[in-house]
């Protein structure tokens, strides 16, 4: 470890590595440049928005055998977002970086990129290019901005510094190209992983998260919207983008300050079988419903959407059609397919066939999401279905993602939610009722006139059963044939 005086004020730096460029003081957020025998003062840089993150400055881990230790971090937004890359050193000097995306997290590693690589301008979400020897999906294309930094890092950045990066996926596997320099794209090759299955030590407890959570913003837990004043709940630094239940004004919660993006109209509030603010516990973990919106197809069939948050599993999803509930999360492993739309993709070693293939559009939204979501936005959908297990892939030209659904009864909901579950039961109309009463109202007559014959005539029939039977059956089909004839003219004329 090398310590050097910061040039601005005077306090201790650490360069933990060799491979380290440039450090943030802690103190005074100057840039630290190290360069041989010296420092100098790069200038500021704006602090990070302390988020839901878990991970910190000195988090340790390991992985595929080898321990690391975050030593910084750039924060980074894009149109519909922000997230975290902090920068990874490992004890046998190697460096990574691990992505921090709404609970989503990936390790990569600097790699020689291959000879032949796509423009960054060519690339679409869905697309599929052989890079280091497998079929890589395109899941994500953005051009981002550097909003804060954080520890030591290997290169110089700053605000404003812009990132132009592409991720691919294969299975669990992980890509990136980096397309922010002049020159060849630079490639990082990782994996999905969790912070459990990286052993990590160190992580932020759930109460330091929530008393410094939003404390670069300064803003509590609710905000007023700017426009009609209604109080919205949300997360601070973690959800990018509000929309008011009231008005549907939108509103950017991934800056420093909360700003409209477009006002909306007022009108009555909507009815949702679990309202927002909503708070369950599915299974140990505690969940609230922070945001919800309203979803509708080609043909105009709609569904309901809640996107809940709970502090140590991150976000889920519950969605509410008109064939019941489910419960959906995003995919890390993604599932083979020989593109999208394919009639069948392989997960697991298991076969989903391919259900749907439609255009989605979001109809109503209110809450706080961790992107930025509004009315009118459209993805296109692709559904897999295995025995009760849903696989999903949503595309966009910039995104694309996976999720994984299982259905999830009514009474398991209310056993989750309690009193909160509003689940509405239809209601039958009165008209509907009286037509289901007028039915056949002729036939079922005939019915009760047959067997009012059969009775009267039982004795007769027992006597003489040869000629009474026939004069029972010609009278029954004197009832009831003319009887079916008038209800079927009846049901012809309701039509």
């Amino acid at each position: 470890m090398q310590t050097v005086s910061c040039p601005s004020c005077g306090a201790e730096v650490n360069f933990r590595s060799h491979a380290s460029v440039m450090a943030v003081c802690e103190y005074c957020n100057t840039r630290v440049l190290k360069e041989a025998g010296a420092v100098k003062d790069l200038g500021k840089i704006s602090s990070v928005l302390e988020d839901y993150s878990p991970i910190q400055i000195g988090t340790s881990g390991v992985l595929g055998g080898r321990n690391f230790t975050v030593a910084g971090r750039i924060q980074l937004r894009y149109d519909a977002g922000m997230w975290n890359e902090w920068y990874l050193i490992f004890d046998d000097g190697a460096n990574g970086w691990l992505g921090d995306a709404s609970g989503q997290y990936t390790v990569t590693m600097l790699r020689t990129p291959p000879k032949q690589v796509p423009s960054f301008e060519e690339l679409r979400a869905g697309q599929r290019y052989t890079l280091v020897g497998a079929p890589y999906t395109v899941a994500d294309v953005r051009t981002a901005q550097c909003i804060g930094g954080q520890g030591e890092l290997p290169f110089k950045v700053g605000d404003g510094w812009q990132a132009k990066v592409a991720d691919f996926r294969h299975g669990s596997n992980f890509l990136t190209l980096d397309y922010s320099d002049e020159g060849p794209p630079l490639l990082y090759t990782g994996v999905s992983v969790t912070l459990e299955s990286m052993q990590c030590q160190l992580l932020r407890d759930p109460e330091e998260i929530k008393r410094t959570t939003g404390r670069y913003r300064g803003k509590l837990d609710t905000l007023g919207c700017p426009s009609c004043g209604t109080q919205i709940n949300y997360l601070p630094g973690l959800t990018a983008s509000l929309v008011c239940q009231s008005c549907q004004t939108q509103i950017d919660a991934s800056s420093p300050k909360a700003e409209v993006i477009a006002k909306g109209e007022q009108h009555d509030r909507e009815y949702f079988s679990l309202p927002l603010g909503a708070k369950g516990k599915l299974g140990n973990q505690d969940f609230t419903v922070i945001g919800v919106m309203r979803r509708a197809d080609d043909e105009g069939t709609g569904w309901t959407e809640y996107l809940l948050y709970g502090s140590r599993n991150g976000f889920t999803w519950l969605v509410e059609t008109e064939d019941g509930w489910s419960r959906a999360n995003v995919m890390d492993q993604w599932p083979y397919s020989e593109g999208l739309g394919a009639p069948q993709v392989t997960l697991d070693k298991a076969d989903y066939n391919k259900l749907y293939d439609y255009n989605s559009v979001v109809t109503y939204a209110a809450g706080a999401f961790n992107w930025r979501v509004q009315v009118g936005d459209h993805t296109h959908v692709y559904e897999y279905k295995r025995q009760q297990v849903v696989l999903a892939a949503e595309a966009t030209a910039s995104e694309l993602g996976w999720s994984r659904s299982t259905p999830v009864a009514v009474d398991q909901l209310k056993a989750w939610f309690g009193d909160a579950v509003k689940v509405k039961t239809p209601e039958v109309p009165r008209h509907a009722i009286a037509q289901d009463f007028s039915t056949d109202r002729c036939k079922r007559s005939a019915k009760n006139w047959i067997m009012g014959m059969v009775a009267l005539n039982a004795i007769p029939l027992l006597f003489n059963f040869s000629s009474a039977i026939v004069y029972t059956l010609f009278a029954a089909a004197a009832i009831y044939v003319p009887a079916a004839i008038i209800d079927a003219l009846d049901d012809t004329l309701k039509k």
